[in-house]
Order: C-alpha cells, then sequence, then structure tokens
C-alpha cells in the first residue's frame, strides 16, 4: 500500500511550476500501477494548448470554472466542479480557465515526471528504467 500526500509532493522535482498551471506529480510510473495521478491548478485567464499524443488524460474538476474547447471540432464544453472530461482519442484541446481551476489528472502510460511540454502540447513519451 502507498500513502502520499500533496504536502509529500509540494515544492519537490515533481512539483512542476508554469506561468499557466502548476501540477503536482502524486503517482507516477515508478510506481508500477500502470497510470498516474496529479493534482494540477490552471491559472484563471490563461489559454492552454495540450495535445496528448502519447497519451490518453482523464481530467475532474475539484475546483473552478471554465471551458474545454476541442480543438478538431470546436465543440465547447462548460467546466465546473464535479466535471470530468476524457481525452480518449489524443484530442487536441485547449482549457480556459476563467476562475482558478483545480483537477485532478489520470494518465495512462503513466508519466515518469520529467516529461515537458513540446511546441504543440505534447508530451513525449518516456519510459522509466526498469
Amino acid at each position: 500500500m502507498l500513502v502520499r500526500s500533496l504536502d509529500d509532493v509540494t515544492d519537490t522535482e515533481h512539483d512542476i511550476k508554469t506561468e499557466n498551471w502548476r501540477s503536482k506529480r502524486i503517482i507516477l510510473a515508478r510506481e508500477g500501477v500502470g497510470f498516474s495521478v496529479h493534482e494540477t491548478t490552471l491559472y484563471a485567464g490563461t489559454v492552454n494548448d495540450f495535445w496528448y499524443a502519447n497519451h490518453i488524460e482523464a481530467v475532474f474538476i475539484v475546483e473552478g470554472e471554465g471551458e474545454v474547447v476541442n480543438k478538431a471540432t470546436g465543440e465547447r464544453h462548460e467546466l465546473r466542479p464535479g466535471s470530468l472530461y476524457l481525452l480518449n482519442d489524443h484530442d487536441k484541446h485547449q482549457v480556459l480557465p476563467r476562475t482558478e481551476m483545480r483537477t485532478v489528472c489520470v494518465f495512462n502510460p503513466p508519466v515518469t515526471g520529467r516529461e515537458v511540454h513540446d511546441e504543440n502540447g505534447v508530451y513525449p513519451l518516456v519510459l522509466e528504467d526498469a
């Protein structure tokens, strides 16, 4: 059994901060469970373009409001506490938080914590050393 709190990862190498968002990586590939879990906070008024070409991501909204835009279709979906969106087709998307949004994200395959978004918003597929 593994028990870990946000305090355990806050201000460590697993707490990634950018101008638009902050991601605390709670469970990573090294745990060997087939997925990773992050708490990600997106800052109000930011425009966030993402495309997880190598991962499937589910995002559950805990706090805040905004919208997610499917960049292929232009469909817009409101986000509020209790909403979940699943990027089950490696969807290119844009997240537009009106207020600060706190989310819980699950990735498959799991991220290692070393990934960095490229110019297209993509995480490369980084495999954990055995």
